[in-house]
């Protein structure tokens, strides 16, 4: 049986009196059909009515294809009685109507401004979206739509439903014209500003759209998504970016409209002051470089570097630049390690200096206690549990004893 959609005349009914025709149950879940509804159901982008049948929650409405029955999903358990009164979330429903018809209205403006058709639309309970098509849209038609949609909205101009055939439809200056019910069509008609075919839930009259803000522009193929918020939710969004901007401007000690060229200044000022930290490290580096350098034992023609960081005075990305930096001379061997909450050694050696950094760093993480790690000849690292200063020198040691042993 199909039920009779009272939504499409009465958007603002959240109370009313009903029967059960049907249950319908599908594994775990359970549905109601009613002999009448006000409940909307997913359909034309805009999502479903929340709300309670005799205050058991509703938690989706669907269309059910081969008779057109709306399919009221309940929460687990049953409704006994087939007299029953159900109760809509109007807040839930007035944020659909207001951004629903926000849409139709934010539509024809593009087309007003920029001859642009929107070509799919999309509401949620985070966003709304319309893509238009972007080739006929220029950055100043924008603002322009977004004011011409304001404007509309400020003149408070009727909202009616009026129904039509097809063929009555095709002499109305409609946006486009969808396959009908029936040979028939639900008109939504804007006064003097928008007519188009539509199934959804609209407000009485455009002042209860409040406003509409343009507030994220993006790509979705060849076509331009423009996101926007109505009512409400333009006013949510408005309350958190002004929090923003005030807590801003009082961290920055400047006003509003000097928030962009401080915050812009601030960037470069970081931007120079890493460019100067970096300056600064490749000097240490190549200080502490020298100093191991120097420092390094000599066997034959091989200087052997080995040394034991603690964590807090390293970490990994030091020790592969000081080992990077060491083996850039002829014939190093670096073998660096770090002791801390989480052990690592790193091995390295020039490209003419003796030895396999991957078969030397092996023995000296099994005695850490890893098998985590290796790498090439050249270069190996590794990692371990928790180690002090003494366990990861004995094993570097080992490296050392290893690496003597080939010289």
């Amino acid at each position: 049986m199909t039920t009779k959609r009272l939504y499409y005349e009465d958007a603002y009914t959240t109370r009313f009196k009903a029967r059960i025709v049907e249950r319908v149950r599908v594994e775990n879940d359970t549905a109601v059909v009613l002999d009448k509804s006000y409940f909307y159901p997913t359909s034309g982008g805009q999502p479903f009515d929340k709300g309670f049948i005799n205050d058991v929650p509703v938690l989706d409405v669907t269309i059910r294809e081969k008779d057109g029955a709306l399919l009221h999903w309940i929460s687990k358990g049953d409704i006994w009685s087939d007299d029953i009164v159900a109760d809509i979330d109007w807040a839930r429903r007035f944020d659909h109507m207001q951004q629903h018809t926000g849409q139709h209205i934010l539509s024809q403006a593009f087309i007003r401004v920029a001859n642009a058709e929107t070509l799919s639309f999309h509401l949620s309970d985070e966003t709304v979206t319309i893509d238009l098509e972007a080739t006929a849209v220029q950055p100043e038609h924008i603002e322009q739509a977004e004011f011409l949609a304001n404007q509309v909205i400020w003149q408070n101009r009727p909202v009616r439903i009026r129904a039509a055939t097809t063929e009555e439809a095709q002499q109305l200056p409609l946006r486009k014209i969808p396959p009908g019910r029936d040979g028939r069509l639900r008109l939504i008609e804007i006064e003097d500003f928008d007519i188009t075919a539509c199934g959804g839930t609209h407000v009485n009259a455009t002042g209860e759209v409040g406003l509409i803000k343009i507030v994220k522009l993006g790509r979705v193929g060849t076509n331009l998504r423009v996101e926007f918020c109505c009512g409400r939710r333009a006013l949510q969004d408005y309350r958190q970016k002004n929090s923003v901007v005030n807590r801003l401007t009082a961290v920055l000690t400047t006003g509003a409209d000097e928030v962009v060229d401080s915050v812009t200044r601030l960037q470069e000022e970081v931007k120079e002051a890493r460019r100067q930290i970096k300056r600064q490290q490749t000097s240490l580096i190549q200080l502490e470089a020298d100093n191991l350098l120097a420092q390094g034992k000599k066997k034959n023609a091989t200087t052997i570097i080995t040394r034991v960081y603690a964590d807090a005075e390293s970490d990994a990305g030091h020790l592969r630049t000081l080992a990077s930096r060491l083996t850039k001379e002829d014939n190093v061997v670096a073998l660096l390690g770090l002791a801390g909450e989480k052990c690592i050694l790193i091995f390295s050696r020039s490209a003419n200096a003796p030895g396999d950094m991957n078969q030397l760093i092996k023995p000296s993480l099994q005695m850490l206690g890893s098998a985590s790690g290796g790498g090439t000849a050249e270069m190996a690292q590794g990692g371990g549990p928790a180690a002090n200063g003494e366990r990861v020198e004995q094993a570097i040691a080992r490296a050392e004893r290893l690496l003597l042993g080939q010289l």
